[in-house]
């Protein structure tokens, strides 16, 4: 369980008003006391995660959240936290008291509707107070997934009252573990493809060639978590799969019978490779892959042509959504910001943002680039895709920006032909437009 990525584990966040019992019911369905309850307003400050195993769903992150109606003094610091934690999460619960529901509730729900994130209601503190079956009935008009707990602070293990306490977190586990598989959205227990569906059908063993670096930026002994998906889905499409560094794949395609069906190389070595593959071979990039996989790679794509129109005054924000020591010559603070500039102008101003932080402002940049977002769950990127789009900013991500600045987009873009499509139709516009 805690060797599952987080990027690969569904997100279930646990929101509500200070004080309706949100850190109990983390607690009970984790059987720890993961959170600390007190009846002091604003006890959890952050966004707590807690990983555990929920069969059949198995590893995933529950995210206990600061009351959403904190007035405390820097209670809008955590009202920020835990919206950017509900638009980030696969599914949410909202605990609420017994015949309760405000506009902080509404507020919730809302957000939910309009994000399309699958939303549990959990009724809490039904020891104290059962809820009224007409108040129900209207709470199930909002949502169709309604359940009433009762979640006080566990007691300690053979006291009078455990054995009871057990059978109500089995029962509330139960329940919750049913409703979170019957909202369970679409795309996480089904998720895009990776490569598998570019193979040809039909074909009796489709080959792969994988092209990977070593380098001073590749984790010593291991290959970077992209790489192992892939490599992954191959092998669930029934597919070979031949991994080589840059400097072998010349030779290998050489002792080849027939050439590949499809060609992945590491993004900062696509003009080699384009250059190395044969006329015909579909071919494209890791981080071109992880568009589709984690994101939209025709809205991705589209956002790529802005590169093209980039000009003096312009501001770039370079994104990554992990937090990592910059090596001497790091992707995204080093080698794109220098493309960029030798690409459009040296006039062009390029900003940074990493981990947690993506920028509120983000009207004032002329391009979004985003790293390929492999610590990021699906639900994590698109959000901040669209957030990207609710401001009228074009957005990519490193593959296919190293793609137009290397020259060769329409190769590695050629397996997506929608994807293809979109950036030849914004490049038409961009360049039509007057500036």
């Amino acid at each position: 369980m805690n060797a599952a990525p987080k990027s690969v584990r569904l997100r279930v966040g646990v929101f509500g008003r200070a004080n309706t019992g949100k850190s109990s019911l983390v607690n009970l369905v984790t059987g720890q006391e993961t959170s600390i309850v007190s009846p002091v307003a604003g006890t959890t400050t952050d966004v707590v995660e807690k990983s555990m195993e929920l069969l059949p769903l198995g590893p995933i992150t529950l995210l206990d959240t600061a009351g959403i109606d904190d007035s405390t003094e820097i209670g809008s610091l955590r009202v920020s936290r835990t919206k950017s934690a509900l638009a980030t999460a696969d599914v949410a619960v909202l605990v609420l008291e017994a015949g309760v529901w405000t506009e902080y509730e509404e507020g919730i729900a809302e957000s939910a509707r309009e994000k399309n994130i699958p939303l549990v209601v959990a009724v809490s503190k039904t020891d104290i107070a059962r809820p009224d079956p007409e108040w129900l009935s209207l709470i199930g008009k909002k949502t169709e997934w309604v359940f009433s707990c009762a979640a006080p602070t566990a007691p300690a293990p053979g006291s009078p009252g455990r054995a009871e306490w057990e059978r109500g977190r089995e029962a509330t586990v139960a329940e919750l573990k049913r409703l979170l598989i019957a909202c369970c959205p679409e795309d996480f227990l089904e998720p895009p493809r990776i490569l598998g569906d570019l193979l040809p059908a039909g074909k009796g063993m489709p080959l792969a060639v994988l092209i990977v670096p070593i380098d001073l930026q590749a984790p010593k002994g291991r290959l970077i978590l992209p790489q192992v998906q892939t490599i992954r889905d191959a092998l669930d499409s029934d597919a070979a799969c031949a991994v080589v560094k840059e400097r072998e794949y010349r030779p290998l395609l050489d002792r080849l019978g027939e050439p590949p069906d499809l060609v992945v190389c590491d993004s900062q070595i696509a003009l080699k490779m384009v250059a190395d593959t044969p006329a015909g071979v579909p071919c494209t990039t890791f981080s071109i892959l992880f568009s589709r996989f984690k994101g939209n790679v025709a809205l991705l794509a589209e956002g790529a042509a802005r590169l093209e129109t980039l000009g003096p005054g312009d501001r770039v924000l370079v994104a990554e959504s992990c937090t990592h020591h910059a090596l001497e010559d790091d992707i995204g603070r080093v080698k794109i910001p220098r493309w960029i500039r030798q690409f459009a102008g040296a006039d062009v101003a390029v900003d940074h943002a990493s981990g947690r932080d993506y920028p509120e402002d983000l009207e004032r940049y002329a391009l979004v680039v985003h790293c390929g977002g492999c610590t990021l769950t699906r639900r994590q990127m698109l959000w901040r895709i669209e957030e990207a789009r609710a401001r009228g900013v074009p957005v990519t991500n490193y593959g296919m920006a190293i793609s137009v600045l290397q020259g060769v987009a329409e190769r590695t873009l050629s397996p997506f032909p929608e994807a293809l499509a979109a950036y030849r139709s914004a490049l038409e516009r961009a360049k039509g437009a007057p500036r």
